[in-house]
């Protein structure tokens, strides 16, 4: 493939911390830490995560595939050699600014040989963009997980050519590169491969475009995408669909869809973190000052929670594995804020009651507010 402007700019071996020398393990091993720590669904809202996210991913798409990371390293030591570019044509071909002689040398290694100092290289394979969608889920499928669809209108590979942008026999492989799409350039004790200047990196040239997507190898229709939502996926969180983005173009992969997830509220539970899910417990007077067994809602059903003697008002229990599911298989909590009921009326005997009580209380809470 021809080298990305990325490759002569970015230190991916820096980008996931591993040296030059690493093994493929070691590599794959880096990349799976740092994704964990700075996937979206773990920093929601965090551009900079974000961010940091999108450039871990590209450098293992790189260095995770044996083929590229040769090409890489290759660039890099000629790089390194002295060489730098000067510019970047469609389709990632390169071009280089003279640093000696090398500068031509370079340049006619990765595409830029015939086509002059300014010259456009062919496009080659390119990937496609990246699509969004938005997702509406309830309460209880965000924290259970659901696998669900998505509807969009977008580009798709035609439905009549499907991507070759020709009618039926409308096509022929291109004579220059023998259907490849690259042609080979020897450069002295070197046989490098560029992309064939004919089709673009085709492989093939169009005699006939298909009628219905004239030639483009696409047009826009509605798809549904399934999507497999994982527990605890919260608001505003994004999830990746890899390859269901819009189609490559020249042969090149699709890209991928980020899925934004919207949860709808809960009429009685909450959430703190992915995993624990929050409930207010309203208890009486009596039940907050003497202690009580309380019914407590769950999304298993109810489960009893001793209130203990003297529970203040505001204080949090907490009820294990009786939260949201994790992807590991386990549960997060229920976390139980005791909200302590005043009434709003008395009956005469209510107030009788609560007046003696008074009478009684020798404690002044007050205290240590006194003097201030």
């Amino acid at each position: 493939m021809a080298p990305q402007r990325e490759w002569f700019e970015k230190d991916y071996y820096a980008v996931l911390g591993v040296r030059p020398d690493a093994s493929q393990k070691d590599v794959s091993k880096s990349y799976r830490t740092l994704a964990r720590q700075n996937h979206p669904d773990a920093n929601p809202g965090n551009a900079e995560a974000e961010e940091r996210f999108k450039e871990i991913s590209a450098a293992y798409d790189v260095l995770g595939d044996a083929a590229k990371r040769k090409e890489y390293d290759e660039v890099r030591r000629m790089v390194a050699s002295g060489a730098r570019p000067g510019g970047f044509g469609p389709g990632g071909g390169a071009r280089f600014e003279d640093v000696g002689g090398f500068g031509d040398f370079l340049g006619d290694l990765f595409g830029r040989k015939g086509a002059g100092r300014r010259g456009t290289p062919g496009a080659g394979p390119q990937r496609g963009a990246d699509l969004e969608a938005d997702l509406h889920l309830s309460f209880l499928d965000a924290v259970r997980g659901v696998t669900t669809s998505v509807t969009l209108d977008s580009e798709s590979l035609c439905s009549e050519c499907h991507g070759t942008g020709a009618e039926p026999g409308g096509a022929r492989s291109c004579p220059q590169c023998q259907g490849s799409g690259n042609i080979a350039v020897d450069q002295g004790p070197f046989s490098f491969s560029q992309v064939c200047p004919q089709c673009q990196g085709a492989g093939r040239l169009i005699d006939k475009a298909c009628k219905r997507c004239r030639g483009r190898g696409t047009e826009v229709r509605r798809r549904d995408i399934k999507v497999r939502i994982p527990p605890g996926v919260q608001d505003g969180g994004r999830i990746r669909v890899k390859g269901r983005g819009a189609p490559g173009r020249q042969g090149g992969p699709q890209g991928d869809l980020w899925v934004r997830v919207h949860v709808a509220p809960h009429p009685v539970f909450g959430r703190r973190g992915r995993h624990d899910l929050t409930v207010r417990l309203p208890v009486t007077f009596t039940e907050a000052a003497l202690g009580a067994d309380v019914n407590v809602p769950t999304l298993d059903g109810p489960v009893t929670v001793r209130i203990p003697p003297g529970t203040p008002s505001g204080k949090t229990l907490r009820v294990r594995d009786k939260g949201a599911s994790t992807t590991g298989g386990g549960r997060g909590d229920l976390l139980v804020t005791v909200e302590v009921a005043v009434p709003q009326t008395l009956t005469d005997e209510e107030r009788r009651l609560l007046e003696a009580l008074a009478g009684l209380d020798g404690e002044n809470p007050r205290r240590h507010l006194e003097g201030v």
